[in-house]
C-alpha cells in the first residue's frame, strides 16, 4: 500500500467523526474495536501504536482542518501485514510538515510533539491531496 489505496480492500472500515474534541478518543476506542475484530488485541504493540496515532491524527484534524458543520472520516484498511490510517478533513489548505521535516519542539512547548510521535510509531506516514481537503495517513505493522 503506499500514498493512496485505489481499491478498498477487503477489510476496512470508515468511520464519520464530528470536528470536536472528544473525537480523539472516540476514534481510538473504534480502532482498538475494530482491531480486536480482525484478530488484533487491544493490548498488542500493534493495537497500541494504532490507537496513538490515530487519537493524533484525529486530534489534528479537530483542531487544525476544522470547518464547522464538517466531519472528519476515520478509515481503518487491514493490509498485507499492515493497518493503514486514513483521516481526511475538509482544509486542504492547512498541511501539516511533510514526513522527516518535524522540527522538535523547545523543551518547554506545549504542543508540536503529536507528529513526531506518528513519525516514531508508524511504518510510514504522509499526505494525500483529495478533491475538497486532504487525508494524512500511517500505516503500522501487524508485526515485528
Amino acid at each position: 500500500m503506499n500514498s493512496e489505496i485505489s481499491t478498498r480492500p477487503k477489510d476496512f472500515n470508515s468511520f464519520r467523526l464530528p470536528a470536536t474534541r472528544h473525537s480523539a478518543r472516540l476514534g481510538r476506542h473504534l480502532a482498538i474495536r475494530q482491531l480486536a475484530a480482525w484478530g488484533h488485541p487491544h493490548d498488542s504493540d500493534a493495537a497500541e501504536s494504532v490507537a496513538a496515532i490515530v487519537a493524533e491524527l484525529a486530534a489534528n484534524a479537530a483542531t487544525h482542518g476544522r470547518v464547522a458543520g464538517r466531519a472528519f472520516e476515520l478509515t481503518l484498511a487491514l493490509g498485507d501485514g499492515l493497518v493503514r490510517i486514513e483521516v481526511s478533513d475538509t482544509r486542504g489548505e492547512v498541511r501539516p510538515p511533510e514526513p522527516g521535516s518535524i522540527e522538535t519542539p523547545a523543551a518547554d512547548a506545549e504542543s508540536g510533539r503529536g507528529l513526531l510521535l506518528v513519525q516514531a510509531l508508524a511504518k510510514e506516514w504522509g499526505v494525500a491531496p483529495r478533491d475538497v481537503g486532504k487525508t494524512v495517513w500511517a500505516e503500522v505493522a501487524l508485526s515485528g
